[in-house]
C-alpha cells in the first residue's frame, strides 16, 4: 500500500488528442499520439490502445493522463505522459472525463 503523500505525488491531466498514427517501431502494436493539455503544454505518449480504437476516432477525444512520470523511448518517440485506461476484457478502455472539460485540469 502506498499513502496519501504517495499519492499526492502523482500528477493526472486531462488532455485532448490532437494526432495520432500508428508507432511503426513499437515492439508490440500501439499509437503515437500528440495530446494538448492547455497552460502544460502538448506532450507525446505511445499507446498500446489500437484493439479497440481506429486512430481517427481519436482525434479529439480528451484523456487522461500521468504528467510526472520520467519519459521513455518506445519505437519512434519519447513518451512523456501515460494514458490511463482500465485493463478489461474487451482490451483496453480509456479513462475519460464524462463532460467536457479544460486541457490541462487536474484529475484528484
Amino acid at each position: 500500500m502506498i499513502n496519501l503523500e504517495d499519492f499526492d505525488k502523482v500528477e493526472m491531466r486531462v488532455g485532448t488528442i490532437k494526432d495520432c498514427k500508428i508507432n511503426k517501431k513499437a515492439r508490440k502494436v500501439a499509437y503515437a499520439l500528440v495530446i494538448d493539455f492547455g497552460d502544460f503544454g502538448v506532450k507525446k505518449s505511445s499507446a498500446q490502445i489500437t484493439e479497440l480504437y481506429k486512430a481517427e476516432e481519436l482525434i479529439g477525444k480528451q484523456v487522461i493522463c500521468c504528467t510526472n512520470l520520467t519519459p521513455i523511448h518506445i519505437g519512434d518517440i519519447t513518451s512523456e505522459v501515460r494514458i490511463l485506461g482500465t485493463e478489461s476484457e474487451q482490451g483496453v478502455v480509456l479513462l475519460t472525463p464524462s463532460e467536457k472539460v479544460k486541457n490541462g485540469d487536474r484529475v484528484f
